[in-house]
């Protein structure tokens, strides 16, 4: 299977994405059953099996890889009340998609956690058998997503489950599509202001909706590619390594954008160099990698 560059973006439902300037690229989660996990998102998901070693598999679709699981049998296990991962949210480019998987997941069995229609998408919740937390969503189109105040209106209204399948029926669902990807990650953090500043003012994100005890950071004006909230983890401190959960979120962005974040880094930052990428830690600890990619 050929892989795609970081720099080839998926197709989109709507160009709005597309033509964002930050976007996510892989996520990666350090995992004790490697084997278990990745049968769960290939089974739950349709992802693909792109690369498989013994300690480390790579997953996605059509040769793009979505998701990194690494193995480590002697990493903590990651407490849910802790800064890490709240889910990774894998977009689907239709709500037929989203019908048709909803379908799928009724069929298999799959133990859901929570639904909603957030008005700018519409949103199925569960969990990886290590607790790592999954959305799988559609969007609305951007034009009706509806706004005040300069930013973008939220909210975790009933979703019409009836509906999406109604609509997926006349779509089987055949494996993650072409086109899917991950849309955003939502992250705990211990503190909104202190994740502000470094997702909004370090790395150039736009806040784009403030939410009782959430935060949500977009950019080229999509909902968010990143979102954090204390729901869980108000207090929260850095995390203690090695442990389960969350290792690194890669985000794609123009080679000028990182050269920007470098230039606001405040002295004595430690942070990772590689050609065409940039690696730092939030105030958690948690990796994020700002990958180059040409358009």
């Amino acid at each position: 299977m050929t892989l795609q560059s970081p720099s080839a973006f998926p197709s989109d439902a709507d160009p709005i994405l597309a033509g964002a300037p930050h976007r996510i690229g892989r996520v990666s989660l350090t995992v004790h059953d490697l084997a278990g996990v990745g049968r769960f998102y290939t089974e739950a998901l349709g992802l693909d099996r792109i690369e498989e070693t013994a300690e480390r598999t790579t997953l996605g679709t059509h040769g793009r890889v979505l998701l990194d699981l690494r193995r480590d049998p002697a990493a903590r296990k990651r407490s849910p009340r802790e800064a890490g991962l709240f889910h990774t949210a894998f977009l689907l480019p239709s709500r037929a998609d989203l019908g048709a998987w909803l379908a799928h997941a009724g069929r298999s069995g799959l133990r859901l956690q929570g639904a909603a229609d957030h008005l700018v998408s519409e949103a199925v919740y569960l969990a990886d058998p290590e607790g790592n937390g999954i959305e799988v969503y559609a969007d609305r189109p951007s034009a009706v997503w509806p706004r005040a105040d300069g930013q973008i209106e939220m909210d975790n209204a009933p979703l019409d489950a009836e509906g999406l399948i109604t609509e997926g029926a006349a779509r089987p669902w055949r494996g993650f599509p072409e086109g899917g990807t991950v849309g955003h990650v939502h992250l705990q953090v211990g503190a909104l202001e202190a994740a502000e500043a470094f997702y909004g003012a370090l790395l150039g994100f736009d806040v784009t909706c403030r939410y009782p005890g959430g935060t949500f950071f977009g950019s080229g004006g999509y909902h968010h590619q990143l979102a954090a909230n204390v729901w869980n983890s108000r207090g929260a401190g850095p995390r203690a390594f090695p442990s389960t959960g969350l290792a690194e979120v890669e985000i794609l962005t123009h080679p000028d954008a990182i050269e920007r974040v470098r230039a606001r880094l405040p002295a004595g930052t430690e942070a990772g160099e590689e050609a065409g990428r940039l690696t730092l830690r939030d105030p958690w600890g948690t990796a994020i990698a700002l990958v180059a990619s040409a358009r």
